[in-house]
């Protein structure tokens, strides 16, 4: 007597790729608060007091007397910057038996990972010169990236 078992085998595959958020973003400086090219450009002008620099700016990092007395401030600011990214790539299986025997399960499965990671420095640095009279003479600045 010939006995047929029915089977089903169900095979499900996922597949799904994702990719992390960088760490770090260049253009959020000015919406936190910190020291940007930007702020310098929108904030100094010439006859401003130093009083109205510190507010502006916050604290040099140096501060130095030429011959004639009058003051130059340096801003020297450095910033990291990290960006990483991955992917991640799966696909599994899964199989479940039925009628009268058990088959097993049916498993398949195979996963790849990969993250690559930048990382680079930028430099702000500031001259302020102030006048006799203790206001803002001029102003240069230089920025690098590296």
């Amino acid at each position: 007597m010939d006995r047929s078992m029915g089977v089903a085998v169900v095979l499900v595959a996922l597949a799904g790729t994702t990719a992390a958020e960088p760490v770090e973003k260049a253009g959020k400086a000015e919406a936190a608060g910190e020291f940007t090219l930007g702020l310098v450009q929108r904030s100094l002008k010439e006859g401003l007091s130093q009083t109205d620099v510190v507010e502006r700016l916050g604290s040099p990092n140096l501060v130095t007397r030429d011959a004639a007395g009058r003051e130059s401030w340096v801003y020297d600011k450095v910033a990291s910057e990290t960006t990483s990214s991955g992917r991640h790539v799966g696909i599994g299986g899964g199989g479940i038996a039925s009628g009268g025997s058990a088959l097993g399960l049916l498993g398949l499965s195979a996963g790849g990972h990969t993250e690559r990671t930048k990382s680079s420095q930028k430099t702000l640095t500031v001259v302020v010169r102030f006048g006799a009279d203790g206001t803002v003479e001029s102003f240069t600045f230089h920025q690098s990236r590296f």
